[in-house]
């Protein structure tokens, strides 16, 4: 018996699979956290040596309160910035001193180079003065306070320093995707800590936050006193970082990319901890790894709600787009780990050929790589989970 439905299996996966990939992008067309349109210009510029399309995209964002894609300009011009130094240090030569879009720069930089050395914390602590710097410079926008509370995780910085910073960010732009991110990323390191008590050291890991609304004060980790029964299976300490995430979730307009972050909570408790595994995981081994994780954090109508949130946003941009591209790569995995496969090969074909390095870095060292195993593995069970035959008509993958 046991032979027999392994035969039906495999021979289900051989008549289903080639038709199940119509929709999906080329694994050689699939690139690698792929910047947009606006973007590519001003790498291409910088490519060349030349700062200047940057200035004026960086200038444009603030003129505009362009916040949410300010800050992902931040995040794809530090990486720039730091592998190639001497492009950066032109565009501080030719700026005006007191440049808050330099200054923003300066103050990224800076974080992004600390988080790899052994001497973090000196290096995190050498930052602050450049964060205050830029936030001084532009004192409207939210990402110098993203930047410092990035700083806060990586220094540990107490609960009641972390409020402070929270405050300060929220006042500037209260449903600012980037800065909820940031304090997802502070209280799953908090709640991973070996003593969130005494604010023990911590592990650094992509995670999930908790304050306790937009705009509100943070909730801390002995606040477990909400929604009984519902809340968690098992340590309660996780109930502040899903409890922001639902409520930022609950605040946030229809499609914006904070709709996910209940879904991103949940992922970033169930990932390891310590690190991506050695050469990458299968899909099916995956899920199975990961979902007992699941069950033991959050109770399946929690996880299932989560996800449909995150389905009906990702379902209002078009297949491709490269600005909900993250989110969409989280959802997919997220699926997969519940068991759904047809939904989760649904997610791929919306993502078209943006992969992104999270969330695959948490699993794998070789992100990419890991993005095309589990999109084809997924394929691979959607396929096997498909009539062999179907009486009057060609058989229909599920959920189409």
């Amino acid at each position: 018996m046991v032979y027999f439905r392994a035969l039906t299996t495999t021979a289900r996966m051989i008549r289903h699979a080639s038709s199940l990939a119509a929709g999906l992008v080329p694994d050689h067309e699939v690139v690698l956290d792929a910047p947009d349109e606006r973007l590519s210009g001003v790498l291409a510029a910088a490519a060349a040596g030349d700062h200047r399309p940057a200035a004026a995209l960086f200038a444009a964002t603030r003129d505009g309160a362009e916040w949410e894609y300010r800050d992902r300009c931040t995040g794809v011009l530090a990486r720039f910035a730091h592998s190639r130094p001497g492009w950066f240090g032109r565009w501080q030569a030719d700026a005006a001193p007191g440049d808050p879009d330099v200054a923003l720069l300066r103050a990224a930089l800076a974080v992004r180079r600390a988080w790899p050395r052994a001497d973090r914390e000196e290096w995190l602590h050498a930052a602050t003065p450049l964060i205050r710097a830029a936030a001084a410079a532009a004192p409207h926008d939210p990402v110098p306070w993203r930047i410092a509370l990035d700083q806060a995780r990586g220094l540990g910085l107490p609960q009641a320093g972390f409020d402070a910073l929270w405050s300060e960010a929220v006042v500037r732009s209260p449903h600012h995707s980037g800065c909820h991110v940031a304090a997802l990323r502070y209280l799953t390191a908090r709640c991973r800590s070996t003593d969130p008590a005494d604010g023990g050291r911590w592990h650094t890991a992509e995670g999930a936050g908790g304050a306790r609304s937009t705009g509100a004060a943070v909730v801390g980790a002995d606040d477990t006193d909400r929604e009984e029964g519902d809340v968690l299976l098992g340590a309660r300490r996780h109930d502040a970082c899903f409890y922001f995430a639902e409520r930022a979730a609950e605040a946030a307009l229809p499609g914006s990319l904070l709709q996910a972050l209940p879904a991103r909570a949940l992922l970033a408790h169930a990932a390891p901890a310590g690190g991506p595994r050695t050469g990458g995981t299968g899909p099916a081994r995956l899920a199975a790894a990961e979902s007992a994780d699941l069950a033991e954090i959050a109770s399946p109508g929690r996880v299932d709600a989560a996800v449909e949130l995150a389905i009906g946003m990702s379902a209002r941009y078009a297949p491709g787009d490269p600005w909900p591209a993250e989110v969409r790569n989280v959802l997919a995995l997220v699926l997969i780990i519940r068991g759904r496969w047809a939904d989760a090969l649904h997610q791929f074909r919306l993502i078209g050929p943006h992969a992104t390095a999270f969330p695959w870095t948490a699993v794998s060292d070789d992100p990419l790589g890991q993005f095309l195993e589990t999109r084809d593995g997924t394929r691979l069970q959607v396929a096997a989970g498909m009539p062999l035959w179907r009486r009057g008509h060609r058989a229909v993958p599920p959920g189409q």
